[in-house]
């Protein structure tokens, strides 16, 4: 496929799955195999695009984020802390052993389950009704949840999410948050990747990688505003039903050898 095709296509998926409590990288996994997109070029173009949705949340919220928020501001930097640190001293480790069939799959389904047991009680009172009431307590227990998504296969947005209705945040709060904390966390991911990966790219990636962001910053933004408006009637059950059968794709796929899940 061309590489331009590719891009849009890799680009639509990250857009449509890094805010909902699915697991962008799974999904990403997945169809850069099918697309013959799987190599070192294409892992750090898959990071890189995530700066596309970002700015989806930064345009949805400018509001918030181009004013003085020294709240906000202080909890974005509390929040990012524990997954920064940890994903700096274990990144090694989770790619040698984690990113592998078994392991994904296994926290797709467990994802699935947790979301399901919480939401058994939809009707429990929270303390936080909006994302301007945290705390840098409450911040500090979304970004310990958030460190649950160096686990491939976990979702960041669906531990973030999930974590924060655990630890008194009402939906939309918790949802909000978890759109926020997006900004700091994939900013830098982004960033490092690219450093990281820098002799892999050259100029002739530019339209590839602005493809994929583009694309990833529209689609981003049309779940945005859908998620937001869903959570207000909704549940999460139906994407924890789909994690769960998600997760039993991810086995077949690898015990039938059509995607190799090792990185």
């Amino acid at each position: 496929m061309n590489d331009l095709l590719t891009a849009l296509v890799l680009g639509v998926v990250e857009g449509l799955t890094e805010f909902l409590p699915i697991s962008s990288t799974g999904h990403l996994i997945l169809a850069g195999e099918l697309l013959n997109a799987s190599d070192e070029r294409w892992n750090v173009f898959n990071i890189v695009i995530q700066t596309g949705a970002m700015l989806a949340v930064v345009w949805e919220y400018r509001a918030r984020f181009f004013r003085i928020d020294v709240n906000l501001y202080r909890n974005l930097i509390v929040a990012f802390i524990p997954a920064a640190v940890l994903g700096l001293l274990f990144s090694k480790y989770i790619k040698s052993y984690l990113f592998q069939a078994v392991p994904v799959a296994i926290a797709f389904i467990v994802g699935g389950v947790v979301i399901l047991l919480v939401e058994r009680n939809p009707n429990r009172g929270f303390r936080v009704a909006t994302a301007g009431e945290m705390t840098w307590l409450d911040a500090l227990k979304v970004g310990i949840a958030q460190c649950f998504a160096l686990i491939p296969g976990t979702s960041r947005s669906g531990a973030t999410i999930i974590g924060g209705m655990l630890f008194g945040l009402s939906r939309k709060a918790a949802t909000e948050f978890s759109f926020f904390l997006a900004v700091p966390t994939l900013i830098a991911a982004g960033l490092y990747d690219l450093w990281k990966h820098r002799e892999l790219l050259s100029a002739a990636d530019a339209p590839v990688f602005g493809v994929g962001s583009v694309v990833s910053f529209i689609s981003a933004f049309v779940v945005i505003r859908w998620l937001i408006r869903y959570v207000a009637t909704h549940d999460f059950k139906p994407f924890a039903w789909y994690r769960i059968a998600f997760g039993l794709v991810v086995l077949a796929t690898a015990y039938f050898g059509w995607v190799d899940w090792k990185a």
